[in-house]
């Protein structure tokens, strides 16, 4: 059985690249920069459940988007977070917060107004961390 990105993730993400182990996806929501790692594998709910050595390459790319996340948009905090309850498929939130955020210090979930990047900031955002994610070994554009 092959890969499958959950509908909804396919809907409210644009693909930035891989990772040997994840999809990176970037969130269209225009409230905050905000990366989400999806483990290439059927099936998967709990970060737990991937053998050793793929928790440790899940580890080396989420390390990857934070520090890209980081480098291009100089957050307060970064937060770091996987939900599961609307979206099974395990995915994993990187999200660039700062104090002048529409939800700061409270979580994002239910705290944005909604709304998603035109396509052309879409795009613009991508590029940005695409090039940052680039500089690792690890990763190619999609």
């Amino acid at each position: 059985m092959s890969f499958e990105l959950h509908p909804q993730l396919a809907k409210d993400t644009t693909v930035l690249g891989h990772f040997p182990l994840c999809v990176a996806l970037l969130h269209k929501d225009d409230s905050v920069p905000w990366v989400i790692l999806v483990p290439k594998r059927e099936n998967l709910k709990e970060l737990h459940h991937l053998p050793m050595q793929e928790q440790q390459q899940f580890l080396l790319e989420s390390q990857a988007v934070s520090q890209a996340l980081e480098a291009t948009f100089q957050p307060d905090k970064l937060n770091f977070g996987a939900l599961g309850n609307m979206v099974p498929q395990l995915h994993i939130h990187h999200i660039a917060r700062f104090t002048t955020d529409l939800a700061w210090p409270g979580p994002l979930w239910g705290n944005t107004k909604g709304e998603y990047r035109s396509e052309e900031d879409q795009q613009a955002v991508a590029t940005r961390i695409r090039n940052v994610l680039g500089l690792s070994s690890l990763f190619t554009k999609s």
